[in-house]
């Protein structure tokens, strides 16, 4: 596992839009996510340790997020040839297994992930209502090797809410950490 750190927000940065298919057959774009109270874009995948040890709560605040009026969506951005675990058909398993109320959603082309910059699994971009970005944090501070705990804070939920109520995102922003995406080879 190649472990990445994402870079920082760029405040202001405005969203790319995609159309994705979903592990319900649909296919998704950035409209179908926008909120007048901010959206979410997120990059995680199915083998990633880092992912699997914040699989439920990842669901958990995705319909937390969702129920405030903030759109969720999370996107699938590696090779599926060289790491089969994250196939479509996993996919579909994954979002059973943890109860996804969000669009989960398949970047065949990795076009998406290079759109927005992304780096590894899980990677986070939350966006005001205007469309601007203003959080590139983590879920939260779990890790395959530090479990959750009574005391664990919710980072990703409590900075959207205050994008929610504010425009803006918090000034302290800790990266998420996680496997670096599996780009197909050029």
């Amino acid at each position: 596992m190649a472990r990445q750190t994402t870079p920082g927000a760029d405040f202001g940065a405005k969203p790319h839009d995609f159309a994705l298919k979903g592990v319900d057959g649909r296919v998704y774009t950035l409209k179908d996510i926008q909120t007048p109270k901010g959206f979410v874009v997120m990059f995680i995948c199915n083998h990633c340790p880092f992912v699997k040890a914040i699989a439920p709560r990842l669901a958990a605040d995705g319909r937390a997020l969702q129920e405030a009026g903030i759109g969720v969506i999370a996107v699938m951005p590696n090779d599926t040839v060289t790491h089969p675990a994250d196939s479509f058909e996993n996919m579909q398993k994954f979002s059973a297994e943890h109860g996804f109320t969000f669009p989960y959603v398949i970047d065949e082309t990795q076009a998406a992930a290079r759109a927005y910059g992304a780096v590894c699994t899980p990677d986070f971009f939350g966006y005001n209502g205007h469309g601007d970005l203003q959080y590139r944090g983590r879920l939260d501070d779990v890790s395959p090797s530090h479990p959750a705990t009574a005391d664990t804070r919710r980072e990703l939920v409590g900075a959207m809410l205050e994008i929610a109520a504010t425009g803006r995102g918090p000034d302290n922003q800790i990266p998420s950490i996680g496997c670096g995406i599996k780009w197909k080879a050029a």
